[in-house]
């Protein structure tokens, strides 16, 4: 599980902005105390805020992280693709990223500094007992590994200025870092726009159809599916039960042998399957209404991350979706019977509806300051007491409780207008 993730100097964000997920209010099913932590995490955390004030960006800094530690082995040859902020001193100056995690009970930590040339530091640490170790630390091409990790030591010979040690590491047989670096890759990302054109998410149609298909044609090297297997009956039912809880009068999805493109390659089609009183009708998936491919294509996601308790990001919840379907998802991770491994959301949204659902706690704040910073805050710490546990979030945010709003100035529109002198 995430414990927290903080970055400094990545698009919007200049000054370092944290998202935690330690829950204040511990005395409620959906916290999960974690032991050797001391702490209970959270499994839901909303970014509010009004347009281009970073929402969006909290959530490609992670993606690019995840990204990153998969592809700077194969993709970083003349440049890694960090995107510093564009104003001030932004490009003078090193991105930094820190990324905390719960792995089988041991707290981790993955600190990483760099620029578009190099790596200047990056370093791997874990807690047991709660004491902190050493697993790796590089200061730019000095690696210096922990006591007892010999099989890492190939790593110094495919390090190099632009390669991450971690992405390295990794492929080798030693569970301390692949077990870390597994659980950040199994990320899954939705909604998010790659940084480059080299950054390729999957399609999350993918990895959805994999649950109706046993022929297995999507079994692919996808973020959170490596480890699933081939789907089951049971898979199968999950999956179709989700895709019904919609309500969108879908009966089955049928998915039919190789068609061929004018190109030549073949591809699998998706149909899904409609009924009326007196018969069933499949319909062409690219057919579909925004909203019923934007559900459908979420259940994929939504299955594998709480099947295997991984971290599931979406940018802009609410935009192809009713609030009542973004508020069962949410359910779905708040729910220890339909969660138990502890599967985290995390998603940007300016759906207030949803706020009625949230705890004080799940609920993050970004504003854009006047040099055009993000500023990330949360709603539990907003002016210190007086976000009460049973406030009312939606009616206080739109009222301006918190900030966070967009400032609407009429008066340019009016005078371009030619309403106003």
């Amino acid at each position: 599980m995430l414990i927290r993730f903080e970055v400094a100097n990545f698009r919007s964000i200049l000054d370092h902005v944290e998202l935690s997920m330690v829950a204040v209010d511990k005395d409620r099913d959906a916290a999960r105390p974690i032991p050797n932590l001391g702490e209970s995490l959270l499994p839901v955390a909303a970014i509010y805020g009004p347009n281009a004030s970073g929402k969006s960006n909290i959530i490609a800094a992670i993606a690019w992280l995840q990204h990153s530690v998969r592809e700077s082995l194969r993709a970083w040859d003349d440049e890694i693709p960090v995107e510093p902020f564009a104003f001030a001193d932004g490009k003078s100056r090193q991105s930094k990223f820190t990324i905390e995690l719960i792995i089988s009970g041991i707290r981790f930590e993955y600190i990483l500094m760099l620029d578009r040339e190099a790596v200047h530091y990056e370093a791997l640490f874990h807690y047991p007992e709660k004491k902190r170790r050493r697993i790796f630390e590089r200061e730019d091409n000095e690696l210096k590994l922990q006591r007892g990790l010999g099989n890492l030591s190939g790593t110094r010979d495919l390090l190099t200025p632009r390669t991450l040690a971690l992405s390295v590491a990794r492929r080798f047989d030693e569970p301390l870092v692949s077990h870390f670096a597994r659980n950040l890759i199994a990320t899954q990302v939705l909604g998010i726009r790659p940084a480059t054109k080299r950054m390729l998410y999957y399609n999350p149609l993918y990895a959805t159809r994999r649950w109706f298909d046993d022929s297995n044609r999507d079994q692919m090297s996808l973020p959170g599916m490596e480890d699933l297997g081939r789907p089951s009956q049971a898979d199968r039912i999950q999956a179709l039960a989700l895709l019904k809880l919609a309500d969108l009068g879908i009966d089955d999805v049928l998915i039919d042998e190789q068609v061929y493109t004018e190109g030549g390659r073949p591809r699998p089609r998706t149909r899904l399957i409609h009924r009326t009183e007196n018969e069933r009708v499949p319909f062409e998936f690219e057919l579909e209404s925004e909203g019923t491919r934007t559900w459908f294509q979420l259940i994929g996601p939504v299955l594998a991350a709480l099947r295997t308790g991984d971290l599931l990001l979406f940018d802009e919840l609410d935009a192809s979706l009713h609030p009542t379907l973004s508020m069962q998802l949410i359910r779905l991770f708040h729910d220890p019977k339909t969660n138990p491994k502890g599967a985290q959301l995390i998603f940007t949204s300016h759906d207030t509806s949803l706020l009625n659902h949230l705890n004080r706690d799940e609920v993050w704040l970004t504003e854009k300051t006047e040099d055009g910073m993000t500023r990330l805050g949360a709603l539990a710490d907003f002016a210190g007491e007086r976000v009460r546990k049973s406030q009312n979030l939606e009616k206080a945010y739109l009222h301006g409780r918190f900030g966070a709003l967009p400032d609407v100035d009429r008066t340019e529109v009016l005078r371009a207008l030619g309403l106003i002198g």
